[in-house]
């Protein structure tokens, strides 16, 4: 049976915002407190979306969260009432109140981790929403997150999904954006490589000196155990702690795969002459095609500042590989050259498309972090809520409700504002109906 790689990616948010709050993501750090576009940025999301849905990709939405968050505020001891919660908040804690309206979810790679039906023991999808402990404004996207998975694969004959890992230091899960899958087909079983950049009990040689590694081990290794994935398709890799220092706060600021193709760079992993040993020797003697960037073609500096990694590798109908990168590829030299020369050799990537994607790439977030890749055969693909498959009528829909709802200025001051949170409302229950999801957000269901 068929199957297909789909793309689902996170729906910007009505608050997307800078407020410089994920330690570690140097481009984060570096535009706080600047002005944000959360309709510009809605916009440049949803055109990446149509156009992967015009080269013949499958492609679905993941839907926003809402913020802010007065639910997690009245835990915290903000009470009264939505309009005096948030005056509390905002003048008593402006901390605790700006990570309460995050945008964070748009980045949906963080979304969860997913493991193919062809790779699990019980034949079925699975899905584990991410804990991502690390972050306080990332934690509180987790129970949200679980509702809209279920509500988009709800079908229990081929979809499981599993509670969040407990919410603790030892098993902080940041989701896919450490997780790659390598096979040769999409429907055959693969390699699912996890990658993590600590251990929680013990045995860490060496640790980052500036940036927390955010992954652990043992998170990893409990996700395939739920995932019910044979030890004979799993490998396990460690970050190289010098690169988290470097902003690499994931494995997907460093490396992508697709298929049968890795495209990493050289200082990725702690032992990467291990790692592609471990791949290949469970790959089998099917072809395998390992991309290796050097620091003297590309630097850790340039890969991150310019997203190099963070993109989409993706195959096309025709058989032939794209990757799909954000502009600021074009604006830096090093990465440019490297891309156009990459594609003129005997390689399987034969094609480059750099994406306007700038509103999220000042907040850290690249193509790759704006999507959750799932694979589905057709039988799945069928199972699966329709109208959160991207098609031309959901496009229009889906810019007609942002160009209703959207400001195009945000500023922290302007989280404050109480109308923001009613107005947010309105529109995240108008997006349920258009999207046939029914009642997934907290408002809804009290």
């Amino acid at each position: 049976m068929r199957a297909y790689e789909v793309n689902f990616d996170g729906l910007v948010g009505l608050t997307h915002n800078y407020s410089g709050l994920s330690y570690g993501n140097t481009a984060s750090i570096a535009s706080a407190h600047q002005v944000s576009n959360p309709k510009e940025a809605a916009k440049q999301g949803l055109k990446k979306m149509k156009s992967l849905d015009d080269l013949g990709l499958k492609q679905g939405v993941l839907l926003p969260q809402e913020r802010p968050d007065v639910f997690t505020l009245r835990s915290l001891g903000f009470d009264g009432s939505d309009a005096e919660v948030i005056r509390r908040a905002s003048d008593e804690a402006p901390a605790v109140f700006a990570a309460c309206c995050s945008a964070s979810s748009m980045w949906a790679a963080n979304a969860a981790t997913v493991s193919p039906s062809a790779d699990t023991a019980d034949g079925k999808v699975h899905f584990t929403p991410a804990n991502l402990a690390s972050n306080v404004h990332r934690a509180i996207e987790t129970e949200t997150t679980g509702r809209i998975l279920r509500a988009i694969f709800g079908d229990t004959q081929y979809f499981r999904h599993h509670a969040p890992l407990p919410r603790t230091d030892a098993f902080c899960d940041e989701g896919a954006a450490n997780h790659t899958r390598l096979c040769s087909e999409y429907g055959e079983a693969g390699i699912e490589l996890f990658v993590y950049g600590r251990h929680a009990f013990g045995r860490n040689p060496s640790l980052p000196k500036r940036f927390p590694a955010r992954q652990t081990f043992e998170s990893s290794e409990s996700i395939a155990r739920l995932h019910k994935l044979p030890s004979e398709c799993v490998v396990f890799a460690r970050q190289n702690p010098d690169v988290i220092d470097s902003g690499v706060f994931h494995n997907d600021v460093i490396a992508v795969g697709n298929q049968n193709v890795f495209f990493y760079h050289e200082k990725a992993f702690v032992d990467t002459d291990q790692f592609r040993v471990d791949i290949q020797r469970k790959f089998g003697e099917k072809t395998l095609r390992f991309i290796e960037v050097k620091e003297s073609q590309v630097s850790v500096h340039d890969a991150v500042a310019s997203y190099l990694f963070n993109s989409q590798l993706i195959t096309l109908p025709n058989e032939e590989m794209m990757i799909i990168v954000p502009q600021e590829c074009e604006e830096t030299k090093s990465v440019w050259q490297y891309l156009q020369d990459l594609i003129q050799q005997d390689m399987p990537i034969k094609h480059v498309m750099p994406l306007n994607l700038k509103q999220s790439m000042r907040n850290g977030g690249g193509p790759a972090c704006l999507r959750l890749r799932v694979v589905l055969n057709e039988q799945e693909l069928a199972a699966v809520n329709s109208r959160a498959l991207m098609d031309d009528w959901l496009y229009e829909q889906l810019n007609q409700w942002v160009d209703k709802h959207y400001r195009d200025r945000m500023h922290i001051e302007d989280l404050s504002d109480p109308q923001l949170l009613r107005d947010g409302r309105t529109a995240l229950d108008e997006l349920t109906q258009i999207m046939e999801l029914g009642s997934i957000y907290p408002f809804q269901l009290v």
